[in-house]
């Protein structure tokens, strides 16, 4: 029986891309079919032991001007699409993906991130992080100050500073 390789993928609205973890893989099979039908067959350690992958992608693919690459520690497919859309998911078949294939955080983009940012694009790529336009735990009054709250304030910090010193001296005494 065959084991399944941790798979990750991520896609563009062109492109699937597939990355199966297998390091020292030997005699590597690929098979891409037109309506999407994706089978990966290989081998690796002194043992020889099989590892396949065999499933439905989501829509149809191009197959000739998908690639693909061995590497030691992996090996890496670039699946073209058939149509330029984006996929809700990996595979055709609904529910939850099998436990070896994950999304591949590393590649990775939202869809709105390939096309440019809407807000970017409305603000001229503006980087609002070197303004310093206050944070939540920034105090302020919207209202501006009243008539006599300075007098108030200033009141309030005689009394707070009076009451610490009041304190103050009270924990420094010596106690029997």
């Amino acid at each position: 029986m065959s084991r399944h390789p941790l798979t990750k993928w991520a896609q563009r609205s062109d492109k699937v891309y597939i990355t199966i973890e297998l390091p020292d893989a030997k005699d590597v099979k690929l098979s891409l079919q037109p309506n999407g039908q994706f089978h990966f067959s290989a081998t690796t350690g002194a043992e020889n032991i099989p590892y396949e992958i065999d499933f439905e992608l989501y829509d149809k693919v191009n197959v000739e001007e998908s690639k693909a690459a061995v590497g030691l520690r992996n090996i890496c497919y670039l699946v073209k699409k058939a149509e330029s859309k984006w996929w809700s998911r990996l595979l055709k078949k609904e529910g939850r993906p099998p436990a070896f294939l994950k999304v591949d955080w590393d590649k990775w983009i939202d869809e709105d991130e390939e096309h440019g940012n809407k807000f970017d694009d409305e603000f001229g790529g503006m980087d609002f992080s070197k303004l310093d336009m206050g944070g939540a735990d920034d105090e302020f009054d919207l209202d501006g100050p009243k008539d006599g709250d300075d007098d108030e304030m200033d009141e309030n910090k005689a009394e707070d500073a009076a009451g610490e010193a009041t304190t103050s001296a009270h924990d420094s005494e010596a106690k029997p």
